[in-house]
């Protein structure tokens, strides 16, 4: 069943020769968060603007909950809030008259309620009458978010939304994303905060050198391709690994006294058993030992570092 956004064979090549999208697929279901992952220069703004009718793509459809992005554009677009990565916001209008102008923008009749639930959410109600250019970076980051909320869309998409942001900002983000998303609301987030990727988000796709290279649950991606590392807090040193522990590719770190087990989890045979007791064979004593799952970081990384050597 197609989601709320439907991506097919989607390209963009620019007069330059720049491929900033190349073949990509993708559906968004309606009520997840989709955490849209990559590294700088990628093609995750590309995408976004494509599906928020700002770029016209080379080639491929796009449909937002069954509109197509360019033959039923009012509608598609009216689905829609976007928060760019750039600040734009009238410099000498009001807050609150800034949120209500976007809403009338999109042929919503006025409702000051609503404007005003936007303002409080986003703990701006207290400033509604001042001037947008007299706020802080932050205070007109949240303007540009309430901008984004205030026809009331089904689909919001935040790109890098927290970037160079205070965290109290940060924090009030996102229990305001988790608060949408609990009322229906479709949510597509890039950040270069990927711990908040790994707290909030439901999917991840990776996009790299213009190539979705991946798209999963959050957990299921974690539990694929997530590795566990052992490590042992040796009692006495080691100059080195021992030859007889080779076949476990150990790391020796903090100067002889830690020995690092990397293996996958899902495995029947993870080599920990095997490693225990061969420790024991050779007398080399360990006073603690402790495990961890790779962080989405991690994971991010090693994807990214394999689609560039592709």
């Amino acid at each position: 069943m197609p989601g709320v956004i439907s991506i097919s064979n989607l390209t963009k090549t620019y007069a330059t020769g720049q491929h900033a999208l190349k073949n990509v697929s993708l559906d968004i279901r309606a009520g997840e968060i989709f955490a849209l992952l990559g590294p700088n220069g990628a093609g995750k703004t590309t995408l976004i603007s494509i599906v928020c009718g700002i770029v016209v793509p080379t080639s491929g459809v796009v449909r937002v909950a069954g509109h197509d992005i360019q033959r039923e554009y009012r509608a598609a677009r009216a689905m829609i809030g976007l928060v760019p990565q750039e600040l734009a916001i009238e410099a000498f209008e009001t807050v609150r008259a800034t949120a209500a102008f976007s809403r009338g923008l999109f042929g919503r009749a006025p409702d000051a309620a609503h404007v005003e639930r936007v303002l409080r959410d986003l703990s701006l109600w207290d400033r509604r009458n001042e001037v947008t250019m007299t706020l802080s970076g932050g205070m007109k980051r949240r303007v540009m978010i309430a901008k984004a909320l205030a026809h009331e869309p089904r689909i919001l998409f935040l790109d890098e939304p927290t970037a160079g942001v205070d965290v109290e900002l940060r924090r009030d983000m996102w229990a305001l994303v988790r608060r949408l998303r609990d009322q229906g609301v479709t949510i597509i987030l890039t950040t270069h905060y990927i711990d908040e990727a790994e707290e909030m988000a439901d999917r991840i796709g990776v996009v790299n050198h213009g190539e979705l290279i991946v798209v999963e649950d959050k957990a299921v991606l974690m539990k694929k391709l997530g590795k566990r590392q052992l490590t042992l807090t040796l009692q006495e040193p080691l100059a080195a690994v021992p030859a007889e522990l080779a076949e476990w590719q150990l790391a020796l770190n903090a100067d002889g006294h830690e020995l690092q087990f990397t293996f996958d989890a899902a495995l029947e045979q993870t080599g920990v058993a095997a490693l225990l007791r061969r420790l024991e064979q050779l007398g080399i004593c360990y006073r603690d030992l402790n495990t961890r799952e790779s962080s989405l970081e991690e994971i991010f990384v090693s994807l990214v570092g394999r689609g560039a050597r592709q």
